[in-house]
């Protein structure tokens, strides 16, 4: 099945009924009363909304990237900076987003720009820890494009710290991994100083 994130995801009636029906369960055993006006229908709803939030394992992002290849001789940074997204935190299915900022230095190989945000988005929308999701990213690139190098850094606030745990509202995770070419601190130091200009 080929989900397109801009198009409404196309549920399965079975798979939808089959995880419906566990959240019915896991309803009632929170204490809740499943049968009542407002909550007849929410373990459908879930089950549909849990389907969209990881439709990403039914996309392949190397082939994302392929649709969209092109030759050309430019080597200096290509970046695509403050991408939004959302992903959810495989350890306590809660939510965790913010902003990617991807870069690779071509060798010989582009590709459309959206197609690097589309990656980001395949890669979140997965079951994710933020690191995964970061080596995610620069892998695909890599092996895909087989550029100079690539840099990958995440900025995230992870539900599962604010509203649980140790509840800190404020705290902000960063991520980042890089090949090629930016093992060298000065484009890592020229990578940084361009995605943080206002």
């Amino acid at each position: 099945m080929d989900f397109n994130i801009n198009r409404p995801v196309p549920f399965e009636d079975e798979k939808t009924e089959k995880i419906a029906f566990h959240y019915k369960e896991i309803l009632k055993l929170l204490g809740e009363n499943a049968e009542r006006e407002g909550l007849l229908k929410t373990p459908e709803r879930v089950s549909k909304a849990m389907q969209f939030l990881v439709q990403g394992y039914e996309q392949n992002p190397e082939e994302i990237i392929q649709s969209a290849m092109f030759t050309e001789n430019y080597r200096q940074m290509v970046i695509v900076k403050d991408i939004d997204f959302y992903s959810m935190c495989e350890h306590h299915i809660l939510p965790f987003f913010g902003k990617a900022h991807v870069a690779y230095i071509p060798n010989h190989k582009i590709t459309g720009l959206s197609k690097i945000a589309r990656i980001v988005e395949v890669y979140a929308r997965r079951l994710q820890v933020q690191e995964r999701l970061t080596t995610q990213i620069k892998e695909c690139i890599q092996s895909t494009l087989n550029p100079m190098g690539v840099m990958v850094v995440i900025e995230a606030q992870h539900l599962c710290m604010q509203m649980r745990g140790v509840q800190k509202q404020h705290s902000i995770t960063t991520t980042s991994d890089f090949s090629g070419v930016f093992e060298q601190a000065k484009t890592r130091e020229e990578f940084m100083n361009l995605i943080n200009k206002k």
